[in-house]
């Protein structure tokens, strides 16, 4: 059965490409990340192409490429457009699909989408947790809201181990959590690769 994941964080630097990179690799599904704001030429479907070394994954081109590192409804303002939530369609393909969220689910696209808006129901979304001093609050309120909403909602943990952060996470989330990706020297095809073997079994 086709898989359908949509990878977000709790706030930007958390280690969503990373962990799109592991479950695209460990289901050797296609890639696509809708809004990319800034780093085109060093975009975040550049880095997962970089990342991966299975030859089955398709990348598919952003719906909204902007010029700016800001928040999507800023970025698209300074490019003189306004994103359009009808252009965000997602791509035809019969592999599973690893979908890349922008920042958190309440960025704005424009004055009345937010990024929550191009969840679809029949997602599985994917919490990537990061321990920071709020990241609690942060990771209680993304999770509350998507299952609020009716989503299927797992978390990964993301960066160094904080044990009474997890443990009061998993408690109250009382979502599946998934593993963790460690605070790795840093990431490449082989490390992305391990990570994918202990990540497959789990989705």
């Amino acid at each position: 059965m086709q898989k359908k994941i949509f990878v977000t964080g709790i706030s930007t630097e958390v280690g969503k490409t990373v962990v799109s990179a592991i479950l695209v690799e460990a289901l050797q599904a296609d890639y696509w990340k809708p809004i990319q704001a800034g780093d085109l030429h060093n975009s975040d479907s550049h880095k997962v192409e970089r990342y991966i070394s299975n030859t089955k994954t398709k990348n598919h081109p952003n719906s909204y490429a902007l010029n700016t590192p800001m928040s999507p409804h800023a970025s698209a303002e300074i490019d003189n457009i306004t994103i359009d939530l009808a252009e965000i369609k997602e791509p035809t393909t019969n592999n599973h699909l690893v979908i890349e969220g922008a920042g958190g689910i309440l960025v704005p696209l424009n004055n009345e989408n937010t990024i929550l808006d191009v969840i679809q129901p029949e997602y599985h979304v994917i919490v990537v947790s990061r321990h920071y001093l709020g990241s609690i609050n942060h990771t209680l309120l993304t999770v509350n809201l998507l299952k609020e909403k009716g989503f299927n909602v797992s978390i990964i943990f993301s960066g160094k181990e904080h044990v009474t952060t997890e443990a009061i996470i998993k408690k109250m989330t009382n979502v599946p959590v998934l593993g963790r990706i460690d605070e790795e020297p840093y990431f490449d095809q082989n490390v992305i690769r391990e990570y994918a073997e202990t990540f497959k079994e789990k989705l």
